[in-house]
């Protein structure tokens, strides 16, 4: 077997979702939570040192996929010919150990009820049975997505197999080769503090009787505990109305 897989370049990508359109336009997927291929999107830091972190993730397709181990009914497989961890629905009974196991969060679900099937995405076997690459790949403008045999993917790119946030690669040897984002640096001059002054202003054209925006300027450079909504990513959001808040933007 030829084990295939997966390159994504962290630094190309713009969080556009075209790749995950895509995939939900190439499988009839409704809008909602039921996406093989997800873009997490959250924000590090507070203004003027604010940064914005993504991540288009869908599956590895392991060498050792934990969630197949978990999976009592046999339901999830490894086939032979391209390495894809791939879901017999007829055998899944909806019991959702797979999803615990998976570090990775790549078992998705149409909605939260209990029962509801497992899927995930299947490295778009069908389109590699003719030739193709996955739709995620080939809808990706920015080239931040590669697609081929693994140990091409690594003497073209490297070894790593990890990102800040993901687990590493060791327990379920993911597929995958990746590229992290490049260092912050400041392109323009800017000042900061003038920034928030004139944010503070309400324009030349304002009533002169209405307050400024914000007084304290703490309220921006040291937002409050929960003032923003997506701080951190959250691999494996625990209900349905989380992974959306997480991934959405690409419906």
């Amino acid at each position: 077997m030829t084990q295939y897989g997966f390159f994504f370049d962290q630094s190309r990508c713009t969080g556009c979702r075209a790749c995950s359109i895509a995939c939900k336009n190439w499988y009839d997927i409704p809008p909602g939570p039921l996406k093989y291929m997800r873009v997490y999107q959250w924000e590090e830091g507070a203004f003027p040192d604010l940064r914005l972190g993504l991540l288009a993730i869908n599956c590895y397709h392991c060498e050792k996929p934990a969630c197949a181990d978990a999976c009592s009914h046999q339901a999830i497989f490894k086939e032979d010919k391209y390495g894809a961890v791939l879901i017999d629905s007829e055998r899944c009974e909806g019991e959702r150990d797979c999803w615990d196991a998976c570090p990775y969060g790549s078992i998705v679900f149409a909605n939260g009820k209990d029962g509801e099937k497992a899927q995930k995405c299947t490295m778009c076997i069908d389109r590699l049975e003719e030739g193709l690459i996955p739709i995620c790949v080939t809808a990706c403008s920015l080239r931040a997505l590669d697609f081929g045999p693994i140990e091409e993917l690594r003497k073209k790119y490297g070894e790593l197999d990890t990102l800040d946030g993901l687990p590493a690669g060791d327990h379920t040897r993911p597929s995958v080769v990746l590229k992290p984002r490049d260092a912050k640096k400041q392109l323009v001059p800017w000042d900061g503090d003038r920034v928030l002054e004139l944010w503070q202003q309400r324009g030349p054209f304002a009533a002169p009787e209405l307050p400024p925006t914000f007084t304290d300027k703490k309220a921006v450079t040291e937002p409050a505990a929960g003032m923003v909504g997506r701080n951190r990513l959250v691999l494996k959001p625990k209900t349905v109305e989380e992974f959306m808040t997480a991934t959405r933007d690409d419906e």
